[in-house]
């Protein structure tokens, strides 16, 4: 049995204390994430640049048809499984995510094989940005205060990128993100102050 089973609010270790409550709950967008985390696109171009070239020197060695035709559909196969365990770690990694923003904090958990729950109360943060991408989607990373500190590994795919010294905890592929960041900023204004 997981932690998971066992929450009493979808999303919360445990019932929410007196005079705190939900303000919004939600999950990523796999196909978001697919695409700016785990860069599903820069991926298949470069297995599309790959199976280019691969045909390219088909061409230029004057292979049999059937070889060049084998020679290629072994690069195909391969870019094929790479893209699809990508989409598949996209899309675990979104169906077991739930962030949850209250009154008083932000609630990551997160995780496919061994979920983890992040409690980032407001007056713990020192801010917020929000990038948002033309679908309305986007991601919305938290700088902690002072000296706090998460790990890089605990936190991916759910951190922001290249910041390993001093790691970012980031609210990854949300959709309608302009209205969850300013729903956020609303609340934790006065305990980030």
């Amino acid at each position: 049995m997981s932690d998971v089973e066992i929450e009493p609010v979808p999303g919360l270790p445990e019932e929410l204390p007196r005079g705190e409550h939900i303000l919004w709950q939600g999950q990523p967008h796999w196909r978001t994430l697919a695409r700016h985390a785990f860069h599903v696109r820069s991926v298949g171009l470069y297995f599309g640049a790959f199976i280019a070239l691969r045909a390219g020197v088909a061409v230029v060695r004057s292979e049999a048809l059937g070889a060049a035709l084998l020679a290629i559909l072994g690069v195909t196969a391969l870019a094929a499984v790479g893209l699809g365990l990508l989409l598949l770690l996209a899309y675990l990694n979104a169906s077991t995510s739930m962030y949850t923003i209250t009154n008083r904090r932000v609630v990551m958990r997160i995780g496919v094989a061994f979920p983890i729950t992040f409690n980032l109360p407001f007056r713990r943060l020192s801010g917020a940005a929000l990038k948002a991408y033309p679908n309305g989607d986007g991601e919305i990373a938290l700088t902690l205060a002072g000296q706090d500190r998460l790990a890089y590994a605990h936190l991916w795919p759910h951190a922001r990128p290249w910041r390993f010294r001093r790691s970012s905890p980031m609210l990854r592929a949300v959709p309608k993100a302009k209205d969850v960041a300013a729903l956020l900023a609303e609340h934790a204004r006065g305990a980030m102050a």
